[in-house]
């Protein structure tokens, strides 16, 4: 809570709630928590891949995975007002989630990431193809920082998606300030 707190204060506008082990009932406490900050900030809250966490807490929609929980499934449990965001690693992953209904793409790892090792980086070319050939939102996720992400930028994305940015930094306020004050500086923020 306390570094979501801080996030928040540099500006922040999405969170993503991710806790992939951690046990379900803790999760949960975890999520309402991070849902009442959320309300209180007007940022909006993402659940990672578990619908029916997003459910039980009246989280603001969903992240899934290529291997999650089916598109057209969660759509109809979370009906249309909630956003569904869909991973996407190739061209026709993309396609095929704006097809199904997506609200927005995170589209990645385009470089080396602690977070995205099972993947190797698709790097800004292939990011570029992808935003494209998509008319929904496309957010890049993987080894982003303050040093690349003006080169992100310029393929044309809506945002980027970030944790060792902010995370690994013993001031995560103020690296969410400086990686805001960048994304700022183009058009589609």
């Amino acid at each position: 809570m306390d570094v979501a707190s801080e996030a928040v204060a540099g500006g922040v506008k999405f969170i993503q709630y991710r806790a992939k082990g951690l046990d379900r009932r803790k999760a949960y406490h975890h999520a309402r928590e991070l849902r009442v900050l959320a309300h209180r900030f007007g940022v909006v809250l993402l659940i990672n891949d578990e619908v029916d966490l997003a459910m039980a807490i009246e989280a603001d929609g969903v992240h899934l995975g290529q291997e999650d929980f089916p598109l057209s499934a969660a759509r109809a449990l979370l009906g249309p007002k909630r956003i569904i965001g869909i991973s996407a690693h190739t061209q026709s992953q993309a396609r095929e989630a704006e097809a199904g209904g997506a609200d927005y793409l995170g589209v990645g790892p385009i470089f080396s990431s602690t977070t995205k090792q099972e993947r190797p980086p698709l790097g800004c070319d292939a990011l570029k193809q992808i935003r494209n050939q998509i008319h929904i939102p496309v957010i890049a996720i993987g080894g982003i920082s303050t040093l690349n992400v003006r080169q992100v930028m310029e393929t044309g994305v809506d945002g980027v998606a970030v944790v060792s940015a902010i995370l690994s930094r013993s001031d995560v306020k103020r690296a969410t300030m400086e990686l805001m004050t960048l994304l700022r500086s183009f058009a589609t923020v």
